[in-house]
């Protein structure tokens, strides 16, 4: 299933199986912004999705794709982030059990939500190969199925129903720009938009410090993340063959960005919206600051792909 690559007929049904349970989120537009980025700007506000990420589609889309008798020992990932608390909460849904692997240096807002939606936390040391065991010494105990948080078939048709949704809502778009770390919203993103719109653009955003997606693009073979250290949290994460073939196909550019500009995107957010984004999001709002020449007067989609930050911490209060 992992070498598969989803087309856009996978992504409408994923939508059809996942409509009564997900938040179809706004596109929401402001007058302001446009004038300051000089385009016209559609922000797909997946930070109003259940959990607060687009995560949730395609955790539900993978959850809902098994028979009854086959999801009675429940499920398991490692995450830190919002993956874990998806996969929670689909599972939920389907009245079984979520086991999640998360390092113990994890934001006490993403564990809390975790438990909040009913996933069982196994705590391991901040580094992939101790999540991986953890999540080998879950599923011997539990024989639960592991669901990826991005390489996995049924997970990017479910993320590829944000774009679709934005499609069938402002379909005059010139250019889609989507934040990258694993690479399974860019992925679903691009499936749809290249398949209903063939002379559509779409971009990747990627902060400087972990560029690993624009490195692979380049070297046209994956350059796994080096010890990244950015704000963006959520894109930590390296490409893997399934998203990597998707993204080279359909992608023209990953455009990387500097953390101050991520942190000037997230608070202008604020200020002229209302609205609440996490870095990871704000990713690709910078992308088009450091970029006016390649955006200015386009339609521009803008997937924001979440809202999960600690009101405390917010990177600008002593800006």
């Amino acid at each position: 299933m992992q070498s598969k690559i989803p087309t856009i007929k996978n992504i409408i049904n994923a939508y059809n199986k996942i409509k009564p349970f997900i938040n179809k989120t706004p596109v929401l537009t402001s007058t302001n912004i446009n004038k300051i980025l000089q385009c016209k700007l559609y922000f797909k506000c997946e930070n109003f999705q259940k959990t607060g990420a687009f995560k949730f589609r395609g955790a539900c889309n993978a959850v809902l794709s098994f028979d009854e008798h086959k999801i009675k020992n429940g499920f398991a990932t490692h995450s830190s982030g919002n993956h874990a608390a998806a996969l929670s909460l689909a599972a939920k849904l389907r009245k079984t059990n979520a086991y999640i692997a998360i390092p113990d240096n994890a934001p006490k807002i993403k564990t809390d939500a975790v438990l909040e939606y009913g996933g069982k936390i196994f705590y391991c040391k901040p580094s992939l190969e101790a999540r991986e065991e953890k999540l080998k010494e879950i599923i011997y105990q539990t024989n639960a199925t592991f669901i990826h948080s991005y390489n996995n078939f049924n997970v990017i048709s479910g993320q590829g129903t944000v774009a679709y949704e934005l499609f069938n809502e402002i379909p005059e778009l010139d250019i889609v720009i989507a934040p990258v770390g694993g690479g399974g919203l860019l992925s679903g993103t691009s499936i749809v938009m290249k398949s209903l719109k063939k002379n559509i653009i779409v971009f990747g955003a990627e902060p400087k410090n972990a560029d690993d997606a624009y490195q692979s693009l380049i070297a046209k073979k994956i350059i796994p993340s080096n010890n990244p250290k950015t704000i963006a949290d959520g894109l930590l994460t390296s490409l893997c063959p399934l998203t990597f073939k998707i993204i080279l196909n359909n992608v023209e550019q990953i455009i990387t960005v500097n953390e101050n500009s991520i942190i000037l995107c997230m608070k202008m957010i604020l200020e002229r919206m209302k609205i609440i984004i996490e870095p990871s999001a704000a990713v690709a709002v910078a992308a088009i600051l450091e970029n006016p020449s390649i955006f200015k007067n386009k339609s521009v989609g803008v997937i924001i792909s979440g809202g999960n930050v600690e009101l405390s911490k917010l990177p600008f209060f002593d800006n």
